[in-house]
């Protein structure tokens, strides 16, 4: 890091918690001239004192830490943007049979692109999180890269796909090689009161990650019962809302069966729910749409890569395929389990984040996965491999 970047003011993103805390002091310590910003995300004050990482409570754990080390703390309203590109959207991708994830949106629109411009607005050469994820510079493809954190166990770059060269060139990680445990000892050690705040689990705006009742508040034209079919068509029970269901469910579906039965597929436009078997759940090829590219500018014709469909889940090895526009086609080796419209597929090479998309299908394989015989398409030590097709 240039010693112009170690004394430029910088933007630090505070949910009131330990990582960004922690975020913030380490800035601090390396010369930065810090503001700590905390985003007003919730309208009403009801909703803001059930939430988490959102509430009035957070935001005052974020000024105490703000006031200890000695920075300016400010309270950013965001309630509309957040309202417009989160919350409806959330609704949206229900009511198509989707299963959203809320963060990818928030990250995506509102903390690198409404917050970023914010940062700009108060004089701040860059936007600082909690995030345990790295950025690095690769001068020989002159691109900006995402890496995973050091501790994998906390790695967040799945949630971080999305972000644009502008975006990572004013974005600084500080936690990307830390532990979770360094980051408590280091905020102990600071005598910062978040040291032992629990992580925050909840999306902010679903108090208790009840669902259901949160779109029956807000949609409640989404509650319209409809079939239960098996995979011949035949209808075996009645749903309550295609939007309370997901793929891969097996509970809380109210039909009477000698085996279980899980949730293959959510069809909208009939308003029906297909089920069937566990073995019904494994595919080994996805279409994603909207992704983005991050290591490379465009994809190879065929690219090894190991692909992660959700944040907790380990990534396996597959081919991606770029497509038509904006889509790829993501081919894994091994069968994956409920793969999830709406859902995430992000893409990596060991550390190095390749990019992303919304999954928008999931199928078995219309054709085999072609032999991969990796070469090197760039080098260096952050070199990319493709695959021979």
């Amino acid at each position: 890091m240039s010693t112009a970047q170690e004394h430029g003011r910088v933007l630090v993103a505070m949910s009131g918690g330990v990582d960004s805390s922690v975020a913030a002091a380490i800035l601090v310590e390396q010369g930065y001239e810090v503001i700590g910003a905390t985003m007003c995300l919730l309208r009403s004050p009801s909703e803001r004192a059930a939430s988490g990482c959102c509430s009035i409570e957070a935001a005052e754990d974020a000024r105490r830490v703000a006031d200890k080390l000695g920075f300016r703390h400010v309270v950013l309203p965001m309630q509309d943007v957040f309202a417009r590109v989160v919350i409806e959207d959330f609704i949206e991708e229900y009511s198509r049979g989707h299963t959203p994830n809320p963060c990818l949106r928030c990250n995506r629109f509102v903390k690198f692109d409404e917050l970023l411009e914010r940062a700009r607005s108060l004089g701040a050469d860059h936007l600082a999180t909690g995030h345990y994820a790295r950025i690095r510079h690769d001068p020989e493809r002159g691109r900006w890269l995402l890496l995973q954190g050091v501790d994998k166990s906390k790695d967040q770059s799945y949630a971080l796909y999305m972000m644009t060269q502008a975006q990572l060139e004013r974005t600084l990680f500080p936690l990307g090689g830390f532990t979770k445990q360094e980051t408590r000892r280091r905020a102990a050690d600071l005598g910062l009161g978040v040291a032992d705040k629990p992580d925050s689990q909840e999306i902010c705006f679903v108090p208790d990650r009840n669902y259901p009742a949160f779109l029956r508040q807000v949609a409640p034209e989404l509650v319209r019962a409809g079939p239960i079919a098996d995979p011949s068509g035949k209808v075996i029970g009645q749903h309550r809302g295609i939007a309370f269901y997901t793929v891969g469910q097996r509970k809380r579906l109210g039909i009477s069966s000698g085996e279980p039965r899980y949730v293959l597929r959510l069809d909208p436009e009939n308003n029906m729910i297909v089920v069937g078997d566990e073995k019904d759940l494994y595919s080994t090829t996805l279409v994603a749409k909207d992704v983005n590219l991050i290591a490379t500018e465009r994809l190879p014709q065929a690219l090894a890569v190991t692909a992660k469909i959700r944040y907790n889940t380990r990534d396996s090895a597959a081919t991606v395929r770029p497509l038509s526009g904006d889509m790829a086609e993501v081919v894994f080796e091994q069968p994956q389990r409920a793969i999830t419209p709406g859902q995430a597929v992000v893409l990596y090479q060991g550390d190095i984040l390749v990019g992303g998309g919304t999954i928008a299908d999931a199928r078995e394989a219309e054709r085999a996965l072609v032999s991969c015989e990796p070469r090197a398409v760039s080098n260096g030590p952050l070199a990319l491999t493709a695959c021979d097709s």
